[in-house]
């Protein structure tokens, strides 16, 4: 099959979470078995790709409001597992951000101008490309209108009959805009425009449910939630439950392998996991004022409430008032207020909590090779990924139940793996931390369960095939 993914985000040329891995993987799992497929991304100017190797292999002109556009597309030749194609908008992407601007921490003024232009763009390109889809693959709001424009803008009736296909990573995220702001579509028929609507907005999102021909969640359990709860779509996904369908994410195992990951400070396997994650630890104490004796619990990834990050300032000090034997590490960005507050304990609590409040890729994948615990407290969890990194280096995960972490994470009292707490409490959350600390002190026990989480095969090689059953139910 021929499949062609249009996301906003693509690892490791524009990431700003989980959804950038996901783009990034999926595709070269595809190809592996068979399959032909490419992705399309906005050009950012940001470093990695205005520094790759790339071709212009289009250039030419879309309709917008009542006005056109320039823009032209780029192959990037350093990209092997997958032809990957950025589309450069003058004015729109020649900015290093994805949806931030880096300079004022704030989101810039014209995302509607920018993802639809980039959506009415792609198509009009691969209206003109020699390549030919037998499905194309849209990903969240900011490619959401994608489904719509396929099936109803005359200016793209040749992909009419192509399947569509829209995965939400995050349901919090839907595109609202002004209702009027249809105009800025290519002409379609305004007996339609009920598709675009929810709630007296255009919704990309609710735009991409109501159009695309199946509608993927990151889990099973995240599609669950869904249903019960989706920032006001709910309702409209029960509607559409019937080609709604959860497919858990993989990771790629070939970037996430602490044998050969070029960003950590010793290479180790199963085998030698113990001695791998004793120098690595090592390594990150060296980094940070943390006892290598006592287990370390870390945290990666955006502060902000959707993950739980405002748990954790009171998590860490209710551990160090009852004295729990533990060190913490956070590593991420996002809320100002969390930051202040990071900063705080970080003084205070010299020994027992270090962080760095950056996006460091390179640290990250230390501090899952180096670390015994790696916590996630999430309030929503579509997926995610990092316990599944943090598995793949051996390290133990302690979740919330939820989403797709209770999918992929079994309590060790269930005969799993990991340290599961159910509600979205402080109390719960420390008593996970102590049962971890329990679990580090019987060290049989612990090492075998270090193994155990590392010979789990969290790879994308049966999502992969998942998706391939479903993109062939499609196709005529």
């Amino acid at each position: 099959m021929k499949i062609v993914h249009i996301s906003a985000e693509c690892y490791p040329y524009a990431k700003a979470g989980g959804l950038g891995d996901v783009v990034g993987a999926l595709p070269k799992y595809l190809n592996q078995i068979g399959h032909n497929c490419l992705v399309v991304l906005p050009y950012y100017h940001n470093n990695k790709l205005i520094e790759t190797k790339k071709t212009q292999v289009y250039e030419g002109q879309a309709p917008f409001y009542d006005d056109w556009f320039y823009f032209r597309v780029f192959k990037i030749e350093d990209n092997k597992d997958f032809d990957l194609y950025a589309v450069d908008i003058p004015g729109r992407f020649d900015r290093p951000g994805i949806y931030i601007d880096p300079w004022s921490g704030h989101a810039y003024w014209d995302e509607k101008e920018r993802f639809f232009s980039f959506q009415i763009a792609a198509l009009e390109w691969l209206k003109n490309f020699d390549f030919k889809p037998d499905v194309v693959h849209a990903h969240d709001h900011h490619t959401g209108l994608v489904p719509f424009m396929m099936s109803q803008a005359f200016r793209f009736e040749v992909f009419r009959e192509i399947p569509s296909v829209l995965t939400i990573h995050n349901g919090e995220y839907q595109g609202r805009y002004d209702r009027e702001d249809y105009e800025l579509l290519p002409a379609f028929n305004l007996e339609k425009i009920g598709l675009l609507d929810w709630d007296g907005n255009l919704n990309s999102l609710a735009a991409g449910i109501k159009s695309a021909w199946k509608v993927t969640t990151v889990s099973e359990g995240y599609m669950e939630e869904l249903l019960e709860y989706c920032h006001g779509l709910e309702q409209l996904l029960r509607h559409e439950q019937q080609k709604t369908a959860g497919i858990v994410n993989g990771i790629d195992s070939d970037v996430w392998n602490p044998a050969t990951d070029p960003f950590i400070s010793d290479h180790y396997s199963k085998k030698d996991v113990k001695k791998g994650k004793k120098r690595n630890k090592t390594y990150l104490c060296k980094e940070f004022p943390i006892d290598h004796d006592r287990p370390l619990f870390s945290f990666i990834g955006r502060l902000v409430r959707e993950k739980g990050a405002d748990l954790l300032p009171k998590l860490i000090e209710s551990c160090h008032q009852k004295g729990i034997p533990a060190s913490f590490l956070v590593l991420g960005t996002g809320d100002p207020g969390l930051h202040q507050i990071f900063e705080g304990l970080q003084s205070e609590y010299v020994g027992y909590f270090d962080t760095r409040l950056e996006y460091n890729e390179k640290l990250a994948h230390q501090i899952y090779a180096g670390s015994d615990f790696l916590l996630m407290p999430s309030r929503v969890e579509p997926c995610g990924l990092n316990q599944l990194y943090a598995m793949r280096y051996g390290t133990i995960p302690v979740v919330r139940k939820t989403g797709g972490l209770a999918d992929t994470v079994i309590d060790i009292d269930e005969n799993g793996y990991g340290l599961v707490f159910d509600e979205f409490d402080l109390d719960q959350a420390v008593e996970a931390v102590e049962r971890a600390v329990e679990l580090f002190d019987k060290k049989q026990l612990f090492n075998k369960k270090i193994r155990e989480v590392m010979s789990l095969d969290c790879s994308w090689k049966s999502s992969s095939e998942n998706y391939v059953k479903l993109y062939r139910s499609l196709i005529k």
